[in-house]
């Protein structure tokens, strides 16, 4: 088993602070969810570090705002915008079919959180399929431009992963009752479930893809979270141990970073990180850490398998 990797950066780190000395002239990175919260700083931060950015946004006109800001604060003129609606195949397909040339980068930022029932029209619930499905599709999609460098492919997962596996019998909540914390808890344990498979499957592929929790972040993700939700949650994680604790977006993005660019995890998949360092497994009485469940192989394979099938999608050439 590999040493646990720990960094110089920890709970207070910004994303500007990781990459600062960092170089990332000539490499290309697609950050989706690019427009609001933490994906702002994820951009700003490539961007700093000299990265050519495209912003992947549901509304691409807040997303040319969001890059007009940012390359006036960086200097950096190479931050584009591209329409994706994670929901939508067609979308995702477009997208891949407009994307050219090699992709070093690809940061699954975007998510949905704790929506109430809601169903696409394939009939998926919305959590799994856009925190995962769209994802999924977004990155086998684009297997081939990260072959070509050699990549680095990170999911924004996060702490709720430890409110439910992956229920394979009943993702879509058909038969049991809908929860939509047990439903954003599945769709985050499958970020984290992503990256042990792809692990295996592309070890020799030169792609790497690792999932992180950045923290809580009082963002447009918590758009349909009442106060009295808010209050709820920090309640819990009290009794567990630890008070909640906020962090701004930019240090929400720090971990990102890491994952996007230090040495220190260069050739590693399938690992879990908070904030700015490999998690530790979780235990009772832990408000953090990766729960077993996250990185059980079996569980990985076959999320692999039923995320093919429900796409009707197969390995990348």
């Amino acid at each position: 088993m590999s040493e646990r990797i720990t960094t110089p950066f920890g709970f207070e780190t910004t994303a500007l602070e990781v990459v600062e000395g960092v170089d990332l002239s000539g490499r290309r990175a697609v950050v989706t969810g690019g427009a609001s919260g933490i994906g702002v700083e994820t951009v700003r931060a490539l961007a700093a570090a000299g990265a050519e950015v495209t912003i992947a946004a549901r509304n691409a006109e807040a997303g040319r705002k969001v890059a007009a800001e940012l390359s006036a604060a960086t200097g950096n003129d190479r931050i584009f915008v591209a329409p994706l609606e994670l929901t939508s195949q067609d979308s995702v397909q477009e997208f891949v079919r407009s994307w050219d040339g090699p992709l070093h980068l690809l940061i699954n930022n975007a998510g949905v959180m704790a929506t109430p029932l809601t169903r696409t029209p394939e009939g998926w619930e919305l959590q799994f399929a856009t925190n995962h499905f769209g994802h999924f599709a977004l990155t086998l999609g684009l297997f081939g431009a990260l072959r070509a460098e050699g990549a680095r492919v990170v999911n924004v997962s996060s702490a709720a992963h430890l409110s439910s596996p992956v229920v394979f019998d009943d993702i879509h909540f058909e038969r049991r009752e809908y929860d939509r914390w047990q439903a954003y808890g599945q769709s985050k344990t499958a970020n984290v479930l992503f990256g042990v498979e792809a692990g295996k499957r592309w070890a020799g592929e030169g792609i790497t893809m690792n999932a992180l929790m950045p923290g809580g972040i009082l963002t447009a993700l918590q758009r349909h979270i009442t106060r009295e939700d808010l209050e709820e949650r920090r309640r819990l994680r009290g009794a567990a141990g630890k008070p909640m604790q906020l962090k701004t977006p930019e240090q929400g993005a720090a971990t990102t970073l890491v994952l996007a660019v230090s040495p220190l995890v260069e050739g590693r998949s399938g690992l879990y990180f908070e904030d700015c360092e490999e998690a530790l497994p979780h235990a009772d009485g832990m408000p953090n850490g990766l729960a077993v469940y996250a990185h059980d192989q079996e569980a990985a394979a076959q999320l692999w398998q039923v995320s093919e099938e429900t796409l009707k999608i197969g390995e990348p050439a």
